[in-house]
């Protein structure tokens, strides 16, 4: 008979541990690494890129994006090498990557408004950073499938949303904080990390953009300081506003509807129990059948 065995104890209400179906085990994390390596030497080779290089970034996005879908399937299969990610933590990673998706569109195009961003919070804090990078990461490729916006920016996208879960999820106390001090760490969270995507993914498209003027442009073989001092004017520029519209949304979402879905996405991986292994005792047998009884057969003459 199958049974599941004593595993950690399952959170009181106002507390305990929290059940993470995607936690960072040792394979998990050095593939984790190297994907964050990939991408910064991804998003920033064009600064230390000289004259004769080429445009930056115009043609290394299909590489990118070669290298990207790999090393996510990596993680995952690590992640189930480490800790036995089984079905349910995978249909919950579908699930909320569906509805993330299926946010993006409700805001995308207006002053920056994307309520995605807060449901990947939220998701990262309770679900853990190895979970919200995989979520992030998902969420971004399947909402670019749904709203058409495929193109050489998309496995940027990817990085800088996988990294935006995973630090939600490696914010301190997640066994600890709870109630209003929880809801306020995770919108300043989310306002910092609203802004620093817009940073991350300014830098992906600044370098192709040239001829804006000499104080925002975007100068290959200059000086490194030289060409963050443009980078950070072109930033205040061009889109500190967008980042502001993300930003106040995620702010005011998670202060006025993170406390209903924390609560629901704790009581889901409690049912779920994520962390409670599924063992067979050998020392229970199944019931034998009844015998038939004499001088009766299966069809009952």
């Amino acid at each position: 008979m199958a049974h599941r065995a004593p595993g950690r104890r399952r959170p009181r209400r106002g507390g305990g541990p929290v059940n993470r179906p995607v936690r960072i085990g040792p394979r998990a994390a050095v593939a984790l690494v190297l994907v964050t390596l990939i991408g910064i030497a991804a998003f920033g080779w064009p600064l230390l890129a000289d004259r004769q290089s080429g445009l930056a970034h115009s043609q290394d996005a299909p590489w990118l994006f070669a290298a990207l879908l790999p090393l996510l399937v990596a993680v995952v299969v690590a992640t189930i090498a480490d800790n036995g990610m089984d079905a349910k933590a995978v249909a919950m990673l579908g699930m909320l990557a569906a509805v993330g998706a299926a946010l993006r569109p409700l805001g995308a195009g207006t002053a920056g408004l994307e309520p995605m961003f807060f449901l990947l919070v939220l998701s990262g804090r309770v679900l853990g950073p190895g979970f919200g990078f995989v979520l992030g990461s998902v969420t971004m490729f399947a909402s670019a499938l749904l709203t058409g916006g495929v193109g050489p920016w998309m496995p940027f996208q990817m990085l800088a949303m996988g990294w935006f879960a995973l630090g939600a999820g490696l914010l301190p106390g997640p066994e600890r904080i709870r109630g209003r001090a929880e809801l306020l760490m995770l919108a300043a969270y989310g306002l910092a990390g609203s802004f620093a995507y817009g940073t991350v993914m300014n830098l992906q498209g600044w370098v192709l953009l040239q001829g804006m003027g000499q104080g925002i442009s975007f100068h290959p073989g200059e000086p490194v300081a030289a060409n963050l001092a443009r980078f950070a004017a072109y930033c205040l520029a061009t889109s500190v506003g967008w980042d502001l519209g993300r930003a106040v949304l995620t702010v005011v979402l998670t202060l006025t509807l993170g406390a209903t879905l924390l609560k629901a996405l704790r009581r889901a991986t409690r049912k779920a129990a994520f962390d409670a292994p599924v063992s067979f005792d050998p020392g229970v047998a199944a019931a034998p059948e009844p015998a038939l009884e004499k001088g009766t057969n299966s069809s009952g003459g």
